[in-house]
C-alpha cells in the first residue's frame, strides 16, 4: 500500500540538520554568553579593583602629605607662622582635598592668655572656644588645652582658628594611637567648625620638643569627597560612570557610616546573569590607612543588553539563519548532507579558536594593566620619597630624565642638564676630593647619599643641592644606571656660612674675635718663619673707656667701640688683622713684606687715628690709647706667647702714664713675674698676720707736744723681708685686695690708740688712709661704725685721710658721702693736697678738717721761692677755711722754723721721728717725747 506524499516534508537529513544546528546555535549562544559574562566580570572586578586602589593610595598620599609637613617641626625648631605657611602652601595647591594644615599646639592654663593674646591679631576679640554639638562656645578654664595655633589656608577656615579639640574624643583617641605607633593615625568621621555638612576626618602626627616632651600636632583636615574625586581623577576614572562606588568610614558597610557615593549608586538586585538587562555586578573591599577601617562597594552601571551581548546575539541570529539556509539545502541536495555536516563542524571549531584567543587577549591585557599599576605604583613612591626632583641617568651617567619643576626650584634650564653627566655643567666638582670619590662612587655602581655641591644658575647666582642616588639594573643584572632625588640646600648653606662667621667675629663690631684671630696669627708666624720677615702684634687698650661707660651708659660705650674699630681698619692695610678680644682690647696683627717693612709709624698712625674727636649724643669725647707691641722672630718673644707679651708691654705703657706704645723687652717680664709672686703673696698675708704698722707722729707746732700719729703699713714677709708700700699698695689697689687690707689696718690702728690711752698716754690722734676702693664701697659708713664700736675708740680720735681724686670725679655724691661721715664724729682730712685738683671752690663744700701738705712742697721751702709761696698760700687758705694744717716730710729744722713762722698747725717727718713699731712709739710716748718750745732760738729734739 504506497503512502501518499506531502507536499512538503522534510526529509530525516533535513530534520536533523535542522534540529543540530538549532542545537548548536543555542548551545553556542549559551557558551558565548557565559564567556561574555565572564569577561565582563573578569573586567569589572579589574576596574573595580583599580579604583579602590586609587582611593587607596589618594588616601596613603594625604598620609604622606601630614609625615611631610611633621618633618618641618622635626627638623626645625621653633617653626615659625611664616614657615608653616610657606611650607604648607605649595602642599595644599597639589592636594586640593586638603581643606586646611593644623598644627594643635599644647597650652596650659598660665599660657592660655598669652595665647589668646597672639592670636587676636587674626581676630580681634578672639578667644579659646570648642565645639558642643553644632555650637563653638568660650573653653572653660582647664589645666592643658589643644588648640588651633597654625592654620593654612586661613581665609575660610577661621572658624577653627583658637578651637580647643582636648575634648573632642575622635582627636583624643586618634592622637593617642599616633603617640603609640609613631606613625600618622586617622580620626573618626569629624564635623568641622567651618564645614559642619562636609563628612571629615583629620590625619594627625605628635610633634615632639629637643628634650622629648610633646608641644602639639600636626594635622590635615581631609574632605573625604574632594579626596576620592582626586583620587578618582588623578587615575582618570572621575568621568568614567561605567562602575558606581559607594564608600564607608567602616569596617563594613553601614549607612550611617556612608562617606561617598556615585550618582546613582544604589545597590540594583542581582537577577540571573543570562536574563539580566545587563551586567550588574558588585564588590566590596575593605581596607585600613592610619588606623582607621574603610569600605568600598562596587557596583556594574545598568547597561542595555546589546551592549553586553553583542557577540551572542549576533551569535543566535547568524545560527538560526544559517540553519535554516542549511535545511533548505540539505533539503534541496540531500546528497550534500554530509558535507553540510562537515562544514557545521568546521564552523564550530573556528568559533572555539575566536574563542580561545578572545581568552588569550583578555589574560594579557590584565597582565598589561597589572604591571601598569606596578610602574605607577613605583613611580609614585619615588616621587614621594623625593623632597623637590626626580632624575634618571643612563649608563653613562648622562641625565635622560628630570621632574619635578626642576627648573624652578633649581634656577637652571632643564636642557642645561639632559644629555650630559653632572660634571659637565659643574666642571668645579672634577677638580675637588669630593668630586673624585662621588666619581668612583659611580664606576662602583653604588648607592650614594647626601652628596652636597655648588654650582652656579642661569642668573649667575650660587646654589647648593643635595642629591641621592640609587643604581638600576635590568632584568638581566646588567648596570641600566641611576635614578634619584635633588634638592636645594641653598638656604640652608647660607645659614651654616652666618653662623660659622657668627661664631668667628665680635657681635658688636664685626672684627675677628679670640677664635679667628689665634688662626690668623698661627698663619702670620708661619708666614714669618718661611719669609724671615717679622710679625708685629700690637694689643691696644682704650684710656679712660671706663669714664665713658660710666658717665654716658653702655650704648654710648658700644657706639665708641665701634667707631674705634673702623678707625683701625681704615688705618692700617687690607692684608692686616684688626680683632676684639675683650671689653675696650684690640689686638693688630702686622706681617712685614719686602716693599712694606714694619716701622714705629705705623703705630703712630694707629694712636693718631684713635684720638680724634668722637661725639657721643651732643657731646665730644677724646679717647687716647695705650699700645703694647711684641715682635717675632725676636729675642725672649715665643710665638705663643706673643699677645701675652704684647699685653704686658701694653701695661707698662699705661704705667708710663698712658697715650704712648711701648715695645715688649725681657725686662718687662721680669717685672711683670714680680708683680705675680708680690700678688699671690699679698692674698695669703692678711690670713699669716704678716701685715705690721709703723706709726709717725705728728707734732703740735705751738706746745711741742705729740698730738697724734699717722698709721702706715708694712709687710713682714717671710722671704722677702720688710716690703715697703710702694711695692705693694697699687697691686692691692688693682687687685682689690686694698678693701680688707684698709679694714685691718683702720681696726689694728683704732684698737692700739685706744690700749694706749686706756694706759694712760693721753688723747691720741690716730690718722688712717683711705683708698679709693674703700670710699667707694657701699658697706663704708657701717664699717666705720663697727669699728669705733668694737674698739670703743671715741670718734673724735679717728681721722682718716682721703686724696683729692676720690672725690672730684663725682662731687655731689662725694659730698653727701663725707658729710655722712662727718655725722660719726670722726676728723677727715685731704692728703698730699696741691698735688691734684686742689679745686678751691670744691674745698668750701667739703666737711674737711686738716690739710695736709704734700711732702713735694716742703722739702724746697728753704731755697724754692714758688715753693715756699704755694705753702704760705695753702696755710692761710686752710686758716681763712678754718681748717688745721699739717706738713708732711719735714727733715729741716730750716723748714721747720719756716712752717712756725708761717702759722702751720703741725708737722710729721724724720727731722722729729721716722715711722716707729708700736712698741717704740709707746717708749716714746712714755718719755713725753716732743719739740722745744716755739720761742727757743734753737730748735731740738727732746727724746
Amino acid at each position: 500500500m504506497s503512502r501518499r506524499r506531502l507536499p512538503f516534508s522534510l526529509t530525516l537529513a533535513t530534520a536533523l540538520t535542522l534540529g543540530g544546528g538549532l542545537v548548536a546555535t543555542a548551545v553556542l549562544t549559551a557558551a558565548v554568553g557565559r564567556l561574555e559574562y565572564d569577561n565582563k566580570s573578569l573586567a569589572f572586578q579589574q576596574s573595580a579593583g583599580v579604583r579602590v586602589a586609587a582611593l587607596r593610595q589618594g588616601m596613603d598620599d594625604a598620609v604622606e602629605v601630614l609625615s611631610v609637613t611633621n618633618q618641618l617641626f622635626t627638623t626645625v625648631q621653633p617653626v615659625t607662622r611664616a614657615q608653616f605657611h610657606d611650607f604648607t602652601t605649595p602642599l595644599l595647591r597639589r592636594t586640593p582635598y586638603i581643606r586646611a594644615f593644623n598644627f594643635h599646639r599644647v597650652v596650659t592654663a598660665d599660657e592660655r592668655a598669652t595665647f589668646e593674646a597672639s592670636l587676636r591679631q587674626f581676630q580681634p576679640d578672639l578667644v579659646l572656644r570648642e565645639m558642643r554639638g553644632p555650637e563653638r562656645v568660650p573653653v572653660p578654664p582647664r589645666a592643658r588645652y589643644h588648640v588651633v595655633d597654625y592654620l593654612e589656608p586661613m581665609p575660610g577656615n577661621e572658624a577653627a582658628l583658637g578651637l580647643d579639640v582636648s575634648q573632642n574624643r575622635e582627636v583624643a583617641d586618634a592622637l593617642a594611637r599616633a603617640q603609640a605607633s609613631g606613625r600618622p593615625t586617622l580620626t573618626d568621621l569629624l564635623k568641622l567648625a567651618q564645614a559642619p555638612e562636609a563628612p571629615s576626618f583629620e590625619v594627625l602626627m605628635p610633634v615632639y620638643g629637643q628634650g622629648g616632651h610633646l608641644l602639639g600636632d600636626t594635622a590635615a583636615v581631609i574632605s573625604v569627597p574632594a579626596l576620592v574625586k582626586a583620587a578618582l581623577a588623578r587615575a582618570g576614572l572621575l568621568d568614567d560612570q561605567r562602575i558606581l562606588l559607594r564608600l564607608y568610614a567602616a569596617a563594613r558597610p553601614e549607612p550611617a557610616r556612608l562617606v561617598y557615593a556615585s550618582r546613582d549608586a544604589a545597590p540594583p538586585a542581582a537577577p540571573p546573569a543570562l536574563l539580566a538587562a545587563g551586567y550588574t555586578g558588585r564588590t566590596q573591599t575593605t581596607f585600613t590607612v592610619g588606623g582607621r577601617a574603610w569600605t568600598v562597594e562596587a557596583f556594574a552601571a545598568p547597561a542595555p543588553w546589546l551592549a553586553d551581548h553583542l557577540a551572542s546575539t549576533l551569535l543566535l541570529a547568524g545560527g538560526v539563519l544559517s540553519t535554516l539556509l542549511l535545511c533548505a539545502f540539505v533539503q534541496a541536495a540531500g546528497q550534500r548532507a554530509r558535507k553540510v555536516q562537515e562544514l557545521v563542524r568546521e564552523r564550530t571549531a573556528d568559533l572555539k579558536l575566536t574563542n580561545q584567543r578572545l581568552i588569550d587577549d583578555v589574560l594579557a591585557r590584565k597582565r598589561t594593566e597589572k604591571a601598569l599599576q606596578e610602574s605607577e605604583q613605583r613611580f609614585r613612591q619615588l616621587v614621594a620619597m623625593s623632597s623637590d626632583w626626580y632624575w634618571e641617568q643612563d649608563e653613562q651617567f648622562r641625565f635622560t630624565h628630570v621632574t619635578g619643576d626642576f627648573t624652578e626650584k633649581s634656577g637652571m634650564a632643564i636642557e642645561r642638564v639632559l644629555g650630559r653627566r653632572r660634571w659637565d655643567h659643574v666642571p668645579a666638582l672634577i677638580d675637588t676630593e669630593l668630586g673624585r670619590s662621588h666619581m668612583a662612587t659611580l664606576e662602583a655602581h653604588e648607592p650614594f647619599r647626601n652628596l652636597e655641591y655648588r654650582c652656579v644658575d642661569d642668573n649667575g647666582e650660587e646654589r647648593w643641592f643635595c642629591i641621592n642616588g640609587q643604581p638600576v639594573f635590568d632584568e638581566n643584572g646588567a648596570f641600566a644606571g641611576y635614578r634619584g632625588t635633588g634638592s636645594d640646600i641653598t638656604a640652608r648653606k647660607v645659614t651654616e656660612q652666618r653662623v660659622h662667621h657668627v661664631a668667628q667675629h665680635d657681635v658688636l663690631t664685626g672684627l675677628p674675635n679670640r677664635s679667628l684671630l689665634q688662626d690668623r696669627l698661627s698663619q702670620a708666624v708661619a708666614y714669618a718663619t718661611r719669609s724671615g720677615h717679622q710679625v708685629w702684634v700690637m694689643l691696644i687698650d682704650l684710656d679712660r673707656f671706663k669714664f665713658v661707660n660710666d658717665s654716658m651708659g653702655h650704648k654710648a660705650g658700644d657706639v665708641l667701640l665701634m667707631t674705634v674699630a673702623a678707625r683701625l681698619r681704615s688705618s692700617l692695610r687690607d692684608t692686616d688683622t684688626v680683632a676684639r678680644l675683650s671689653g675696650d682690647e684690640f689686638v693688630v696683627i702686622l706681617s712685614e713684606h719686602a716693599d712694606e717693612p714694619l716701622t714705629s709709624d705705623i703705630v703712630q698712625r694707629v694712636m693718631d687715628a684713635v684720638a680724634q674727636p668722637v661725639i657721643l649724643g651732643a657731646k665730644e669725647f677724646f679717647v687716647t690709647c695705650s699700645i703694647g707691641v711684641a715682635a717675632y722672630p725676636s729675642d725672649g718673644t715665643p710665638s705663643e706667647n706673643l699677645i701675652e707679651h704684647a699685653d704686658i708691654a701694653m701695661y707698662r705703657a699705661k704705667k708710663l702714664g698712658r697715650n704712648n706704645f711701648q715695645f715688649y723687652t725681657p725686662a718687662m717680664n721680669e717685672e711683670s713675674l714680680e708683680r705675680v709672686r708680690i700678688e699671690s703673696a699679698l692674698r695669703n698675708a692678711l690670713d699669716r698676720n704678716e701685715f705690721v704698722l709703723h706709726y709717725q707722729p705728728q707734732v703740735d707746732l705751738q706746745s711741742g707736744r705729740i698730738v697724734g700719729m699717722e698709721a702706715l703699713i708694712r709687710w713682714k714677709h717671710p722671704e722677702l723681708g720688710m716690703v715697703p708700700p710702694v711695692r705693694f699698695i697699687g697691686i692691692a689697689e688693682d687687685t682689690g685686695l686694698i678693701v680688707p687690707i684698709g679694714a685691718w689696718v683702720m681696726r689694728t690702728a683704732c684698737a692700739q690708740n685706744k690700749a694706749w690711752q686706756d694706759a694712760g698716754l693721753g688723747p691720741l690722734r690716730v690718722a688712717v688712709n683711705l683708698s679709693a676702693r674703700q670710699f667707694g664701697a657701699a658697706d663704708l659708713i657701717p664699717n666705720i661704725e663697727a669699728v669705733l664700736n668694737d674698739t670703743g675708740l671715741e670718734p673724735s680720735c679717728l681721722e682718716l685721710e682721703l686724696t683729692e681724686s676720690l672725690f672730684m670725679s663725682d662731687v655731689t655724691p662725694a659730698v653727701e658721702l663725707l658729710h655722712r661721715m662727718k655725722s660719726l664724729g670722726i676728723n677727715l682730712s685731704i692728703d698730699d693736697f696741691g698735688t691734684g685738683y686742689s679745686s678751691f671752690s670744691y674745698l668750701s663744700r667739703f666737711p674737711i678738717d686738716v690739710l695736709k701738705i704734700d711732702r713735694s712742697f716742703v722739702n724746697d721751702i728753704t731755697h724754692d721761692a714758688n715753693d715756699a709761696a704755694i705753702v704760705a698760700s695753702i696755710i692761710a687758705l686752710a686758716h681763712n677755711l678754718r681748717l688745721s694744717v699739717i706738713a708732711e716730710g719735714v727733715e729741716t729744722a730750716e723748714q721747720l722754723d719756716y712752717l712756725r713762722h708761717q702759722g702751720c698747725d703741725e708737722m710729721q717727718g724724720y727731722y722729729f721721728s721716722k715711722p716707729l713699731p708700736a712698741h717704740e712709739f709707746e717708749q716714746l710716748l712714755r718719755r713725753h717725747g716732743g719739740l722745744t718750745a716755739p720761742e727757743d732760738a734753737v730748735q731740738t729734739v727732746v727724746a
